[in-house]
């Protein structure tokens, strides 16, 4: 599939998700940056987004729970270009029942190619790379001429 380009602006719409196992150590990566990600739009699953809101006092456009949908709607909007980052600690240890979901919301993310953190230690260097409060330049598929090339 041909590529086009899409500008990620210095202010980034940040997707933040994470498995039941792994919410203490998002809430306190969330709690760690706070001023960071201030300077950012923040969207989350439910639970996940209604904890940080109350543990750091942060602004988070709530989805659905990931089990009720939340991961689904967090794809879509990647697939939308309205999502910049994914952060997403989830846990590998433990299989959870709407796996089919987290499967298809990293897809997404590789597809339209997002940065993506799954743990801590990324989250950390993607964060504080240069780029991430920095107008980005990131190819993404052209998905209208393929769908022209499709309709011929």
């Amino acid at each position: 599939m041909e590529s086009m380009v899409r500008t990620l602006t210095e202010s980034k719409k940040i997707a933040l998700v994470a498995h039941d196992h792994c919410k203490k150590s998002l809430m306190a990566w969330a709690n760690t940056h706070e001023a960071l990600l201030g300077k950012h739009t923040l969207y989350a699953t439910g639970t996940t987004g209604h904890l940080i809101q109350q543990k750091t006092g942060l602004s988070v456009i709530s989805m659905l729970s990931g089990p009720m949908g939340g991961d689904q709607q967090i794809g879509a909007l990647i697939s939308e270009g309205k999502i910049d980052v994914l952060i997403f600690f989830w846990d590998p240890l433990n299989a959870v029942p709407h796996d089919p979901d987290v499967k298809a919301l990293l897809r997404l993310a590789t597809v339209w190619n997002i940065p993506v953190a799954t743990n801590r230690s990324t989250a950390d260097f993607l964060i504080n790379s240069a780029l991430f409060s920095e107008k980005v330049d990131i190819c993404v598929p052209d998905y209208q001429r393929y769908l022209n090339e499709r309709l011929k």
